[in-house]
């Protein structure tokens, strides 16, 4: 930030103004897979332009662009991956998140943004249907192939404070990708998981714990969470980025019925991103309620107080709450 003296700057205006350029240019690098072919060794406009089938003034001033911002680095005319763009954009690491840019910048989802100052006015989105989104849409399916590695790392951490010893039944809400209740299941060997979502979407989770070894311990739900039996007996329900979409009455009613399928000590791991009380910090936690409000017709991000209200009003005794290491999101623990 500058000191008051150096005066106004309207540096961060333009950077703002600007900003669509970024997402369309790491868009445009991924789709030519620039980042994995700067990996394999071609470090040279010249030669990038090869490898990726395009010309040498555009790849040029592509890469000079993303050196700017930080996505790559130039030395002597060549260009190389930073720590960051070779962990999550060259396509063979095991953390590539460059899939992720088919759901988080589709159409469907960037069009709530086209006209924030009515969303505004209104509080509410202005996407068709009131960003309702037809359950056999193929967007879920894009949604459960592209997200696993976003959400890779809090999946294990999820896994391994959820999982108990013994026979454990376990209820996975909106599980999409199924990574989470996958990962209970591959802590403990006795797990069984119920993944609750639509029939299409659970063809990918089960896709994925079959991948994993646990598809013989997998028993899908197919429906709408707030409509289907959810059976009962289930000593853990999760409940992982779901709560921000709706509002807090609508959640009470959810987590009164979860409630009733859990068994007497059962616990309820929820996975939100979670900002502090100023609603200003973190950065990712505090800026995903604007998500919210250009997607949704009432979501929210929610503090840990409002979370709690909720499980509290919904008859929980008490919610606890845990950093994820390597994420931006919040586990809560309530029983």
């Amino acid at each position: 930030m500058a000191h008051p003296s150096s005066g106004p700057n309207p540096a961060i205006i333009f950077d703002t103004i600007h900003a669509f350029q970024r997402t369309a240019c790491l868009r445009g690098a991924v789709e030519l897979d620039l980042f994995t072919k700067i990996g394999e060794g071609n470090q040279t406009a010249e030669a990038l332009a090869r490898a990726c089938s395009a010309s040498e003034r555009g790849i040029r001033i592509l890469c000079d662009f993303l050196t700017v911002h930080g996505l790559l680095s130039k030395t002597d005319g060549a260009y190389a991956l930073t720590v960051d763009s070779a962990a999550f954009l060259d396509r063979r690491s095991p953390a590539y998140l460059g899939g992720t840019l088919q759901f988080l910048c589709a159409p469907g989802v960037m069009a709530g943004f086209d006209n924030m100052a009515e969303v505004v006015r209104k509080g509410t989105t202005q996407m068709p249907g009131s960003g309702t989104v037809d359950p056999d849409d193929p967007v879920w399916v894009d949604f459960a192939r592209v997200m696993p590695a976003f959400v890779a790392a809090s999946a294990s951490f999820l896994g391994q404070k959820a999982a108990i010893e013994g026979q454990q039944k376990v209820l996975d809400i909106a599980a999409g990708h199924g990574l989470f209740g996958i990962a209970v299941a591959q802590q403990n060997p006795q797990a069984v998981i119920s993944p609750v979502d639509w029939r299409q979407v659970l063809e990918v989770a089960r896709e994925n714990a079959q991948k994993a070894g646990v598809s013989d311990r997998y028993q899908p739900i197919v429906g709408d969470a707030f409509q289907v039996d959810l059976g009962s007996g289930y000593d853990t329900v999760l409940l992982t980025n779901f709560l921000h979409h709706f509002d807090p009455s609508t959640n009470e009613g959810l987590l009164r019925k979860i409630r009733a399928s859990l068994k007497p000590g059962g616990k309820v791991y929820t996975l939100e991103f979670v900002p502090n009380p100023d609603r200003v910090t973190p950065p990712m936690p505090a800026t995903f309620a604007m998500i919210m409000l250009a997607g949704t017709p009432s979501g929210n991000a929610y503090t840990f107080d409002e979370l709690s209200t909720m499980f509290s009003n919904a008859g929980f005794a008490s919610t606890e709450r845990m950093d994820v290491p390597r994420s931006p999101e919040t586990l809560l623990v309530s029983q």
